[in-house]
């Protein structure tokens, strides 16, 4: 019996930009193989091309090298086969939250009265009940996240990417946000791709971190994360969490540049 091929495979990606002073390097091969329904996360220093690969799966960059393949088939170039939510929410000001959240639906098509029906049930589900017709400047910084990963959910892809979107709350919005975003996985089964600075963050959420290092992008090592389900706060203060963190960040020390001598 053949097996499936992956929800996503990334097959050795490059990545090269002209500049002013030549060819900046900004991926080296970089393949990930991501089976349907996991969270999956990146972490690594800035400028590892996390962002990059990112926007090459959702088709704004084609590669220097290297392709996409959503359920086996080539996607490498095309737009619209992944949602994807950036660190700013980017809620439209002038739009209720409820008509900030069927906008990826209507792009798609769907009748007014239908996407407003299906984000209603949504909303009141996942804790945005109250604030549907208020405007986007009158919420909460995790309200707002909230309404934006709802847009991106209800954009009806299978294959979800989540670019730091929780970097700028405070730790405890951030906490309640991550158990939050949790049981909308658990409710929704989406492939989840996500990139986050936060080592503890990642090993909390992901079934598999893939830690990157730079100069040029690249996968240092993919970890497995065999957790149980559903976690804890206090999975983090168990032996397992702890010697899985302090790898991570040990693979991220090494690979960091040198700073500069003082003169």
């Amino acid at each position: 019996m053949l097996s499936s091929p992956p929800k996503l495979y990334v097959d050795n990606v490059c990545m090269t930009f002209k500049t002013a002073t030549g060819v900046f390097e900004a991926l080296v091969p970089v393949t990930l193989s991501i089976p349907s329904g996991r969270f999956v996360s990146l972490i690594g220093p800035s400028g590892c091309g996390k962002s990059t690969i990112f926007n090459i799966i959702a088709g704004l960059l084609e590669p220097t090298a290297g392709k996409v393949l959503i359920d086996g088939v080539d996607a490498t170039g095309t737009i619209g086969r992944v949602g994807y939510m950036l660190q700013k929410d980017l809620l439209l000001p002038w739009r209720s939250v409820l008509d900030n959240v069927i906008l990826g639906m209507e792009i798609q098509g769907v009748p007014l009265r239908e996407a407003r029906e299906r984000a209603l049930s949504l909303l009141q589900r996942y804790g945005l009940s109250g604030f549907e017709y208020l405007y986007p400047s009158t919420l909460s910084g995790g309200m707002r996240q909230r309404a934006a990963l709802l847009r991106t959910l209800l954009f009806d892809t299978d294959i979800i990417l989540l670019d730091e979107p929780f970097g700028a709350l405070d730790a405890q919005t951030k906490l309640q946000m991550q158990e939050w975003l949790m049981q909308l996985w658990s409710d929704f089964g989406k492939t989840v791709l996500f990139v986050t600075h936060d080592v503890e963050e990642a090993i909390y959420l992901s079934d598999e971190v893939h830690v990157m290092g730079t100069r040029p992008g690249c996968i240092l090592e993919s970890i497995l994360i065999m957790l149980p389900r559903p976690r804890v706060r206090t999975s983090s203060l168990t032996p397992e969490f702890i010697a899985i963190k302090e790898h991570c960040l040990n693979l991220l020390t090494a690979s960091a540049p040198a700073l500069p001598e003082a003169a």
